[in-house]
């Protein structure tokens, strides 16, 4: 079902089509809470942390779950009877025949988080199992050496995508439960993966971006992933704008800093790259011109820099968001308006696959909605100018 948060005057495609197929695709943990967020932000924004998250520096109570298509969507997925919200899924090339199976994510459940803290507003069954989830990944999860919270249950291994999916929800549980130690351990936790997966000695056009797994030497994939690297951004741009508008935060100046400079990091680097030769919309692995096309990193990436120049428009210049519509307008090039079809895209299963998936993925077409939702967001925003927008 549509809403009129679906379409703009600056909008290029059938938003609606896409989310619903990301509703039809999503199988795994990592995609329920992808999904759900992107549906937050398209009809319920003034309730994403980008809204207005915080009325009285409080999570919003007046909430009415049948209003909120995302809460819909994804409660029953969530476990109430369990120390995380839903079964971890984590990819690792361990099957005999050297394919990818999942098992025992520490990060992924924790994507579900946001959406439990909401449904525990009217039940606290949900705020409790939220809890428990954040529990398990502060106390129980592996570390590394500099003190980052693993990816993986067995053993210490960083991904650039638990950024996405922990840090977020530690940041949102900190305002449900009114610690300030919390949201500055959310925050610290992204600049502990940072400080082991971005290299520390980087070609100056892929300065600022990052490796997508370190840790076993089998598991490992030191590849600068276009996804890993939207991923970290759109991770650590929830958390600035969690920071931003709770009250007893929001004049943390140096954590603020940290987290723009980190993101803006990214943009430079994805930019950096894009101008080497590369098409219009990014290859799977930045640094490499000899990958296929990916419509989902493009995505989430066009949506980090829109959010950025409504959250930091201290260090967001104009050619960031002349970047980003480049990008956006590349990934609307790439939409079946009739479908909702995002392609091409890199098969999240198999990033290592030199085949895109031609049936789209979940987090592709997540990662496209929120696109749309920030580029609408941004394009409200009067004192931006509308640089890329249609007038309202």
């Amino acid at each position: 079902m549509s809403s009129s948060l679906d379409t703009y005057a600056g909008s290029g495609f059938n938003v609606t089509n896409v989310m619903a197929r990301a509703l039809n695709l999503s199988r795994h943990s990592w995609e329920y809470g992808t999904t759900a967020q992107a549906l937050l932000e398209l009809r319920n924004p003034q309730i994403s942390v980008f809204g207005n998250p915080f009325p009285h520096d409080e999570l919003p109570t007046a909430i009415t779950v049948e209003k909120v298509p995302s809460l819909i969507y994804v409660k029953p997925f969530i476990r109430l009877d369990n120390d995380t919200l839903i079964d971890g899924d984590e990819t690792c090339m361990c099957n005999a025949d050297s394919s990818w199976s999942r098992k025992g994510a520490v990060g992924d459940p924790a994507s579900l988080g946001v959406s439990a803290l909401l449904l525990g507003q009217s039940d606290e069954a949900y705020t409790a199992a939220a809890q428990r989830q954040s529990d398990h990944i502060l106390n129980k999860a592996p570390r590394y050496e500099n003190g980052a919270i693993s990816h993986r249950e067995n053993e210490a291994e960083l991904w650039a995508d638990f950024v996405y999916m922990a840090p977020p929800f530690l940041a949102y549980q900190a305002v449900a439960s009114n610690n300030k130690t919390l949201l500055r351990e959310a925050g610290r936790q992204c600049l502990l993966q940072q400080e082991i997966l971005r290299p520390q000695r980087a070609h100056n056009r892929t300065h600022g971006l990052w490796r997508h797994i370190i840790g076993p030497d089998d598991a490992q994939d030191l590849g600068l992933w276009a996804t890993g690297n939207g991923w970290a951004a759109a991770g650590m741009i929830r958390v600035l704008a969690t920071i931003q508008h709770w009250g007893p935060s929001k004049g943390w100046t140096s954590e603020q800093n940290s987290l723009k400079k980190s993101i803006i990091d990214i943009l430079n680097g994805a930019a950096h790259a894009a101008t080497r030769g590369q098409p219009p919309l990014f290859c799977n692995y930045l640094d490499d011109g000899t990958w296929f096309a990916d419509a989902a990193s493009t995505a989430v990436i066009a949506s980090v820099a829109y959010r950025m120049a409504v959250l930091a428009p201290d260090v967001t210049k104009q050619h960031h968001i002349a970047f980003a519509d480049k990008l956006r307008k590349a990934v609307e090039a790439h939409v079946d308006n009739v479908t909702g079809l995002v392609a091409p895209t890199v098969n999240s299963l198999d990033w290592k696959s030199r085949i895109p998936s031609a049936e789209g993925s979940p987090e592709g077409q997540s990662f496209a909605v929120l696109m749309f939702a920030a580029h609408r967001d941004y394009c409200m925003q009067a004192s931006k100018g509308n640089q890329g927008c249609g007038r309202f």
